[in-house]
């Protein structure tokens, strides 16, 4: 039995996530796929545009065999907590064999090559790096040039120019950190860039499908409900556009500025000095957070205000999440200090694909939880970790019931998707 690991968001899914599918099972010639999905936030410090229990469904009626939930203080953490989260919790799985993952580069060579010299950062490749951090530069592009002058190899440099290169990188990086024996493989990403926000063929990205459900042109609003765009139809897979057609409107789209209400709350609860105990929150952020929390009137709006050239749009938005979601940075140090993997949640799997299950329960070395009321005995910090997912579960829940009028479905009772 082999089996592949798929590290996603599917935030939404589309077709290109399908063919992900599809190759990583092919590349690796394994029997099965085993997704580590985000949960209902996202790295891009945002909630996912539909709930994880949907997204799920989608993963499994494209091929995927089993769906887990990547807690989340790594879902919208740093992409190194992201990656090293996820490579702990498939190493712990004990029967994971290896990983794939999407690329720009599609050469996990070359990745690899980068991935040993960020994670050993020889000497002159430090010494390249810290003047390029004196000399005024930004730290991407003081790493990329460091990275050119050490190597020679200025079209090695500009991998890191590119938002999947740079996360298959932070994978690698955390296989030779944990010591990890998965094997890692790439596929191309192919049509559409990550960040592009136009269609694309029939392989677009999922920033150009979001950026389509904010502004539907055409869209209709009936008594029974709303029809999606047509042009969708091309871009998601027919076994989910189904799905999205029946729960648009119902239970989607859930944007950040619907959170906008409740991180203004949270923030007035909130001190400067009890600011700087969220993850990666700084004094000098805390002092700017506080200083301008009365002029916030939008999530995308205060992000905006807050950003600085050192520090990014994205990287404020996640930050907002650790406050919102009461991620501290002592619960991220302690984790660190440990494991991320406390434990695997099981979100949906295929009934046909029951000897998968048999084979994670016989091989895993963390519990593996199906059902909360059934949930194995668990380690003080896995309790926090779990604590911290059910919370963004209810508080996610709460927009959708808020915005949709739909009843309220606490954590505990989200069924199991088994297909």
């Amino acid at each position: 039995m082999k089996i592949v690991g798929l590290i996603t968001e599917y935030n939404p899914f589309h077709n290109g996530h399908k063919y992900h599918i599809e190759q990583a099972l092919k590349q690796t010639g394994a029997d099965y796929a085993v997704v580590l999905m985000s949960g209902n936030f996202v790295q891009r410090g945002a909630p996912a545009i539909m709930p994880k229990h949907l997204r799920t469904r989608a993963a499994l009626s494209a091929g995927a065999s089993l769906v887990l939930e990547l807690p989340v203080c790594c879902a919208c953490g740093s992409a190194e907590y992201f990656a090293r989260g996820a490579i702990e919790i498939f190493d712990a799985l004990g029967c994971i064999d290896s990983i794939c993952f999407g690329s720009e580069c599609g050469n996990v060579e070359k990745l690899d090559q980068i991935a040993r010299i960020l994670s050993e950062e020889p000497e002159e490749f430090r010494r390249s790096l810290q003047k390029n951090l004196k000399n005024g530069l930004p730290f991407p592009a003081a790493r990329e040039m460091a990275l050119a002058e050490y190597t020679g190899d200025p079209d090695l440099a500009e991998i890191l120019d590119c938002p999947n290169n740079t996360l298959g990188i932070e994978y690698l990086k955390a296989l030779h950190r944990t010591g990890s024996n998965l094997k890692a493989f790439t596929i191309q990403r192919k049509e559409s860039g990550y960040h592009d926000t136009e269609l694309s063929g029939t392989l677009s990205s999922a920033s150009a499908i979001r950026h389509l459900l904010v502004e539907p042109e055409g869209m209709t609003h009936k008594v029974t409900g709303a029809i999606l765009p047509e042009i969708l139809n091309d871009q998601i897979p027919a076994s989910f556009f189904a799905i999205m057609e029946e729960n648009y409107l119902k239970r989607f789209p859930v944007f950040a500025n619907d959170l906008s209400l409740l991180l203004k709350y949270r923030l007035l609860s909130e001190t400067r000095e009890s600011l700087t105990q969220y993850a990666d929150v700084t004094t000098d952020l805390a002092n700017r957070i506080m200083n301008r929390c009365n002029e916030l009137i939008s999530w995308d709006q205060f992000c905006e205000l807050l950003k600085t050239r050192e520090v990014t749009y994205t990287r404020i938005s996640r930050i907002l999440l650790h406050i919102l979601l009461n991620i501290r940075q002592k619960n991220m140090d302690d984790y660190a200090r440990t494991t991320f993997a406390q434990y695997a949640r099981i979100l949906g799997f295929c009934k046909k694909d029951a000897g998968l299950l048999t084979a994670l329960h016989e091989h895993s070395r963390i519990p593996l939880i199906t059902k909360l009321n059934t949930a194995p005995p668990l380690s003080g910090e896995a309790v926090a970790m779990l604590r911290q997912d059910l919370f963004a579960s209810d508080l996610y829940e709460s927009v959708i019931t808020n915005k949709y009028g739909t009843p309220f479905i606490p954590a505990p009772s989200q069924p199991l998707v088994i297909l």
